[in-house]
């Protein structure tokens, strides 16, 4: 840009400037109450957007207090229950097992637990017609499911009885690790403490069956 260029812009700058100067100071008295208007404005909305976000803050600590509490005393209502299978035989608690099979609509079920049963303490079959073959293991509730009991159930739900659907159902609250494992790439259901609580507390088995693998941290 040349300098005679670079003088007429500034001048039609300075003559611009001039125009809203004396603009403002004949209009003063109709732009003020419009700034004061648009201040305030500007002012409210950041009060509540402020009051807002706190609001927000205390709502979702709130959420995060009743959330954790409910868990509480969900896991207090499945050892309550617990409680009752826990004073159970085994083999009382491989009929309850059973029964838990009917009541979400599994049917031929039986109990076929024994000296002989090659792992198949429960058998039954789903509405669908999958096969379901249950290992029962009435363990305190200290203990874990070592991999050894896995390995049997593994070598026989499928190749020995044809199971389409296989679980490892267990009073303790863990699998150890290598039984956890095993269990994840052999596709075997292993119903811990915890997920055998909440489907004695009403939860469906099929529920039970997409949430395998979850809790109960192997030891």
């Amino acid at each position: 840009m040349s300098k005679r260029t670079r003088r007429r812009v500034r001048g039609w700058g300075s003559v611009v400037g001039a125009i809203a100067v004396l603009w403002l100071a004949t209009h003063w008295a109709s732009v003020w109450p419009v700034l004061l208007t648009g201040l305030a404005v500007a002012v409210a909305v950041a009060v509540a957007g402020w009051a807002g976000w706190g609001l927000w803050r205390v709502h979702r600590s709130a959420m995060s207090l009743d959330r954790a509490w409910r868990e509480q005393e969900e896991a207090k209502a499945r050892e309550l229950s617990m409680a009752q299978v826990d004073a159970l035989s085994w083999q009382e608690f491989e009929t309850y097992v059973a029964e838990l099979c009917r009541r979400d609509g599994c049917t031929g079920v039986v109990v076929s637990g024994g000296s002989g049963d090659l792992g198949a303490d429960v058998i039954g079959y789903f509405a669908d017609g999958r096969k379901l073959v249950i290992q029962c293991k009435k363990y305190a509730p200290h203990r874990s499911v070592p991999s050894q009991d896995m390995q049997k159930f593994v070598g026989t739900a499928r190749l020995e009885h044809g199971a389409d659907v296989a679980l490892f159902v267990t009073t303790c609250r863990a699998f150890t690790k290598a039984a956890m494992g095993l269990a994840l790439r052999q596709d075997i259901v292993a119903v811990h403490r915890d997920l055998l609580g909440a489907w004695v507390k009403g939860a469906h088995l099929e529920s039970l069956i997409q949430l395998n693998g979850s809790g109960g941290s192997g030891s």
